[in-house]
This record gives C-alpha cells, sequence and structure tokens, in this order.
C-alpha cells in the first residue's frame, strides 16, 4: 500500500481520478494551492489536478521543485492537457482521468520504482561549501558556525544570536524552502512564545544587514516561506518576492 496525496479543486475529490477510489492505498486529499505543499509527508506520490487549471498545476510543480521537495508528481488531465505538458515541468508521469484501475496501478508502480523524474525547470544545485574548521562558504558570504560569526567580502556582519541562527540554517539548506513555522521551530525552539511574525522580523533585520547588493540572498517564496538563494547559480528567480510589507517588530531574542 502506498501513500498518495491528491490536490483538487473539485468538490467531490472522488470524482477527479475515480480509479483512485477502487485500489487499496492510502490517499489524503489537499486543496491545491502553495499552502499544502508543507502539509504533504515526505514519502508521498503527488496526484495533481490538472484537468482544469493547467497554469496553476504548472506554478504547484515549479514551486514543489523550488522547496527542494523530492516528491513524485503525477498530473492528472484530459486528454487535451496533454498538448502541452513537456519535460519542464519535471514531472513523474501523467494519467487521464478516464484511467482504468489497472493503469493507474500501473503507473504508480513504475512511478514508485523509478522515483524522481529528472528536475529540469529549476536549479536544486547546492552551492554552498562546508569546509573543515566549520565555515559555510556560498560565494562572498562565508558563515563560521563554530565561531559564530559571519562575514561578507570578508567584512564581519554584526549578527545578534538569534540572527546568525537563522542565517546558518538558511545557508545550510541553500534552495530549499520553509515556512515560518518551520523555521519558529528549528531556530527558536518548540514552545517559544513570539509566534510566526517574529521570523520575518529577523528576515527583514538580515536582509539589511547584508546590505542592498545582497539582501536577495534570502528570498521569499510566494505564500510558502523563505530560502537561501546562493549568489550563483540561484534558480528560478521568478518565484521570489519582497519580503510581506505588513511585517511588525518583534523581541530580538
Amino acid at each position: 500500500m502506498t501513500d498518495l496525496t491528491l490536490m483538487t479543486f473539485a468538490n467531490d475529490p472522488a470524482t477527479v481520478l475515480p480509479s483512485l477510489a477502487l485500489l487499496s492505498h492510502r490517499v489524503r486529499v489537499l486543496p491545491m494551492d502553495a499552502a499544502s505543499l508543507v502539509k504533504m509527508p515526505e514519502n508521498t506520490v503527488l496526484f495533481l489536478d490538472a484537468r482544469d487549471d493547467l497554469a496553476t498545476a504548472k506554478t504547484l510543480c515549479r514551486l514543489i521543485h523550488a522547496s527542494g521537495l523530492a516528491t513524485p508528481i503525477v498530473l492528472i488531465l484530459t486528454e487535451g492537457g496533454f498538448t502541452v505538458v513537456n519535460s519542464q515541468w519535471g514531472i513523474a508521469d501523467v494519467v487521464v482521468a478516464s484511467a482504468s484501475p489497472a493503469e493507474v496501478e500501473g503507473r504508480l508502480r513504475l512511478v514508485s520504482e523509478r522515483g524522481n523524474a529528472p528536475i529540469t525547470g529549476a536549479s536544486t544545485t547546492d552551492d554552498s561549501e562546508r569546509t573543515e574548521d566549520g565555515q559555510i562558504r556560498s560565494g562572498d558570504l562565508v558563515v563560521d558556525t563554530n565561531g559564530y560569526t559571519a562575514s561578507l567580502h570578508g567584512r564581519p556582519i554584526d549578527l545578534a544570536y538569534k540572527e546568525f541562527e537563522l542565517l546558518k540554517y538558511l545557508v545550510q539548506h541553500p534552495g530549499r524552502v520553509f515556512t515560518r513555522a518551520q523555521l519558529l521551530q528549528e531556530v527558536w525552539g518548540y514552545d517559544y512564545y513570539g509566534g510566526t511574525r517574529t521570523v520575518d522580523v529577523h528576515i527583514r533585520r538580515l536582509r539589511a544587514k547584508l546590505g542592498g547588493e545582497y539582501e536577495h540572498l534570502i528570498g521569499t517564496v510566494r505564500n510558502v516561506g523563505y530560502r537561501f538563494d546562493p549568489p550563483e547559480g540561484e534558480g528560478d528567480k521568478s518565484l521570489a518576492a519582497p519580503a510581506a510589507s505588513d511585517d511588525t517588530d518583534a523581541d530580538a531574542q
């Protein structure tokens, strides 16, 4: 039995790919939006309902790869949709909505054995280099995890403790998108009282201290969260946007 996730706008998910209901797999249903990406488990196969909205489906495919998720994607299409889908979508397979249970099972088995399709739409290259002395180098940015310091072009960046911890965590996972809740959990811990707005405040301060030329190193993926974009090979910048304008100050520590 395989763990499956179905993303759809349909009011009745059973009508999207009726054959799924006849198979013995667990099927989780989520809304077809970016916020649902953080609710998916790591080991799942995503069935993405692209029957009526190919543009949204393509955007979600790009977001999944930009987020660094290793989730195989199977597009559910009408016959007309096959004319626009290509390898640039970075999907593992496609299936027509009227496919029989035997065909769906066969495609699912092949996807599970084959793993992810090659990602061609977005760069996930790790451009950060960790040295033996605990330094993480990414272009002109150096983060010293042992000395709790960071520098740009050899000049130290004056960071508060949590600002450093936040920068270090992002630099350790270049190109991967984290939600505010994930960053709050990883950097501040489960019981921090400040709320996710605190993450926005620290992101804003980090960008200010990096300076106008380098503030883009911390990118925003709309409706999802933040990521570290290495200075070289930054990937798909069309997914990045300025930080939310309604951020308010919170306790720096």
